[in-house]
């Protein structure tokens, strides 16, 4: 089975992160940082704005199981990407809107999807640079920490909306 790699940023990678997990098809799901001028960067230089880089998750998927444009599709469902660093009351560059393609076909696929959009999309389409793993804690972190206000209130209504409206990608038919 031959993988290929999908780089999203669409807001904090914990939401992103707790959907990707529940897709047949994704193999491995990251959260880490792309995008700036800093080795190595930790999350709170992620969040001083200073490094350029933006939150993202890192998904290996099996294109035979999952197509790149269906990524796409529940990508542009799950986070609004008409603001410009900005995903509801997380503000900042980290929180741009945009995909890192690993392959041609891949941004050629991300601006016929951008395109046929009914909004006016700002997310950004640029060739992936180097992907920095966020800190353990932040991995799997919906799972681990569901309870949470961020959590209940923020990640927790982004599943509901995928799991109603993508129940055919979902792995099991958890509720």
């Amino acid at each position: 089975m031959a993988t290929e790699l999908a780089t999203l940023a669409g807001g904090c990678f914990w939401c992103l992160e707790a959907v990707y997990l529940e897709i047949a098809g994704i193999e491995k799901v990251a959260s880490g940082y792309m995008g700036g001028h800093v080795a190595n960067p930790t999350y709170e230089q992620v969040c001083s704005k200073k490094t350029g880089h933006t939150e993202v998750v890192q998904l290996t998927f099996d294109p035979e199981k999952i197509s790149y444009s269906t990524l796409l599709e529940v990508f542009f469902t799950i986070h609004d990407p008409t603001t410009r660093d900005r995903q509801g009351n997380d503000v900042g560059p980290q929180y741009r809107s945009a995909i890192f393609t690993h392959l041609d076909e891949q941004a050629r696929i991300a601006r016929d999807v951008i395109a046929s959009l009914d909004v006016a999309a700002v997310t950004e389409v640029t060739p992936a640079s180097e992907f920095w793993p966020a800190e353990d804690y932040h991995q799997n972190y919906f799972a681990m920490h569901g309870a949470q206000p961020y959590c209940m209130f923020v990640v927790s209504p982004k599943l509901k909306k995928f799991r109603e409206k993508f129940s055919r990608l979902r792995r099991t038919a958890q509720a």
